[in-house]
């Protein structure tokens, strides 16, 4: 018999009550996801659940018109955090659009547009504009927040920015993923005195989580492989996750690139710390209102579900694909190494801008800030491994 486990929302007082047309929209998304249960027997998966809170078109959390980055929204990035952040992304990237002469960019979730303004900003001033900056955006409220913010930074530079529906194909040049990987849907698996088992989803007075037998059989298969490279078995009650769609997403982006280097920054782990036995209840995070929470069903369609990503798995995927990893290391190294210091002490301003922008640096590189959980990862085809942005302290022998 499947294992049952209701996830319990926090304290009344705990998260934000979402205003009447907020809440009736999230009721909206739960009632078809309780649909889709029915049909499906009274169970989906963790991870369909997941892609329907996150994806379910005109009523997810992506595919929805509610504001999702900064003060207004539910979490903030990096490129919204400091314009230093993409104006070193920019000068990672540098070296293998200078190498094509002919390349574009390629952005996976743009966000607000603030990335797209200071990578293109920066390569400007480097004298080497792209012939493209694509972006690709599931989300139509973020697309048309993304032309707002460029049209209004950087309107000169608009003509060049086009958006894509998908991946394409015979692409050359620097694909940029920022904060994408770890919104993909993953697979929640559990390990029992029967053996291992997937996370399901099913309704009774709310949604709950249930343990049974796998019905995607790489999870099995994966799970063994985690033992093995740990060199011991998970215990029992371990409980974690495993992004498939993520890494089919990579072998998915090897195939359409044709020559240039795809940058991946995300919060994350190789597979050695991601599954240590410690971390017993695994990664799954969500986000409402600038408040971190672990219950994946508290107002589905208006919060973020993310799950860190194992940064091996997404390596060997590459490898797969035929693509090269050419560097690995934390934020805090990628920056540093990508001129960080050298921008921020070319910054014009009084006092009060030189403190914002110390106390910029700080949250993009201290280890208890952003600088070590984030890490980036840069795979290549075709162009030159040596990018002086993974100089300082590459990483690659821990994947």
């Amino acid at each position: 018999m499947p294992n049952d486990h209701t996830n319990h929302a926090p304290d009344a007082g705990a998260l934000p009550e979402p205003d009447p047309a907020a809440l009736a929209h999230s009721k909206r998304l739960c009632a078809q996801i309780r649909a889709e249960i029915d049909g499906g027997g009274g169970r989906i998966t963790f991870r369909r659940f997941m892609e329907l809170a996150l994806y379910a078109p005109g009523l997810g959390y992506y595919s929805a018109g509610s504001r999702k980055l900064g003060a207004a929204g539910d979490f903030v990035t990096a490129p919204e955090l400091s314009p230093l952040f993409s104006r070193c992304v920019a000068r990672a990237v540098y070296p293998v659009l200078r190498e094509l002469a002919d390349g574009s960019v390629l952005e996976v979730g743009a966000g607000s547009g603030a990335m797209a303004v200071g990578v293109l900003q920066e390569l400007e001033a480097l004298h080497c504009l792209p012939q493209q900056y694509l972006i690709l955006e599931l989300s139509a409220e973020l697309r048309a927040r993304q032309q707002q913010t460029l049209e209004a930074a950087c309107p000169a530079l608009l003509s060049r920015v086009h958006w894509a529906q998908e991946l394409p194909d015979g692409f050359r040049g620097a694909v940029l993923a920022n904060e994408v990987l770890d919104a993909m849907p993953a697979h929640r698996f559990t390990v029992r005195s029967g053996g291992v088992r997937e996370q399901y989803v099913a309704w009774s007075d709310g949604f709950v989580a249930l343990d049974d037998v796998p019905c995607e059989p790489r999870i099995a298969e994966r799970v063994a492989s985690i033992e093995a490279s740990l060199g011991t078995a998970l215990p029992k009650d371990y409980c974690s996750e495993i992004n498939f769609t993520a890494e089919d997403w990579v072998r998915s982006v090897a195939d359409g690139l044709a020559v240039g280097a795809v940058l991946l920054i995300d919060y994350g782990f190789p597979r050695h710390e991601y599954y240590h036995p410690q971390r017993h209840m695994g990664t799954l995070m969500c986000h409402y209102r600038h408040r971190v929470h672990g219950d994946p069903f508290v107002y589905p369609g208006l919060q973020d579900i993310t799950a860190h990503v194992d940064f091996s798995a997404i390596a060997d995927a590459a490898h797969d694909g035929g693509l090269g990893v050419a560097g690995y290391t934390t934020q805090g190294n990628f920056l540093i190494g990508s001129g960080l210091a050298e921008l921020a002490a070319d910054q014009q301003g009084d006092e009060r801008r030189r403190l914002q922008t110390a106390n910029e640096v700080k949250k993009l590189t201290l280890p208890h800030e952003m600088g070590e959980l984030f890490k980036v990862l840069v795979l290549t085809r075709g162009v030159s491994d040596a990018l002086p942005a993974f100089a300082l302290r590459d990483m690659r022998a821990r994947l």
